[in-house]
């Protein structure tokens, strides 16, 4: 949900849609410079989600933050920008931020994950009064990317250590662009058991419901509005049904709008009842 107007407005805009959980940015996502909370913008944000029906929000780090970058400014500049994600999102008392473990721009996955790894542990340390942890997300393995594999996913969390602040955020488009099946009963408990075995379910904190507009193993990260893409309805049901994810929030990324201004959200979340 969009936070124009006030962080507060992304509560009011996911109570108007019936949502129960949402996901917002706490900031401006693609610039480095942040404009500081209030006590007020707090204030208002704690007082609108005490009023509300929504349950868990998780914020998503900017999207500029690179842990594994082989720039040494952008890595600086990821290292502090994380920290300040952790202190906007305790701020407004946020459990978790999700973030994508990083690309290593040719420097090879090795280096670009023991980086990652490094400047993880260091945010979470130099925060370690608060209560709000680090998500992990799956990715489709697009350019550099790191975490398409499970056990990428797996290596970081053992290194980075803190287990009560980190886990990890499951995308549904991104497992599937990154080669694990989800379209049917049986694929779906496969790669479940797969990732059960290498990170644990246990470690999933949030899930990020997309479709794919590419197929299977693509590496491509595009999202597409559920059942319309590669992936199909049932994999979500599955996902829904599943009584291990039962109290983990479900969030949508799928596109707002088409071309024609039609608002999809309201679309996507009344297929996901009725499948659940």
């Amino acid at each position: 949900m969009s936070i124009q107007g006030g962080v507060h407005r992304a509560i009011e805009r996911g109570e108007e849609l019936g949502c129960t959980a949402l996901q917002l940015f706490t900031r401006n996502n693609v610039q480095w410079r942040a404009t500081p909370l209030t006590d007020g913008d707090c204030e208002r944000f704690r007082q609108a989600w005490q009023r509300s029906r929504i349950g868990p929000i998780v914020a998503h780090a900017n999207y500029l933050i690179d842990l594994a970058s082989a720039d040494e400014r952008v890595a600086q500049l990821s290292l502090d920008g994380l920290i300040v994600e952790f202190r906007r999102a305790a701020a407004l008392g946020i459990r978790w931020v999700v973030l994508h473990p990083g690309s290593h721009q040719g420097a090879g996955e090795e280096k670009g994950l023991r980086q990652a790894a490094d400047l993880a542990r260091r945010a979470l340390d130099a925060t370690s009064g608060l209560a709000t942890g680090l998500l992990l997300e799956t990715t489709a393995g697009q350019g550099t990317s790191l975490g398409h594999h499970f056990e990428q996913l797996a290596w970081l969390l053992a290194a980075i250590g803190a287990p009560d602040r980190l886990g990890v955020c499951l995308d549904t488009c991104h497992v599937f662009a990154a080669g694990y099946d989800l379209r049917t009963p049986d694929a779906y408990a496969a790669t479940m058991a797969e990732f059960d075995r290498v990170v644990g379910l246990g470690r999933v904190q949030a899930i990020h419901l997309n479709d794919a507009k590419r197929e299977l193993g693509s590496r491509v990260d595009r999202h597409e509005h559920l059942g319309r893409g590669r992936l199909g309805r049932e994999a979500f049901r599955c996902l829904l049904r599943d009584p291990r994810f039962a109290a983990v929030p479900k969030l949508l990324e799928t596109p707002k709008t088409d071309e024609r201004g039609k608002e999809w959200d309201p679309v996507n979340l009344a297929l996901l009842r009725r499948l659940a």
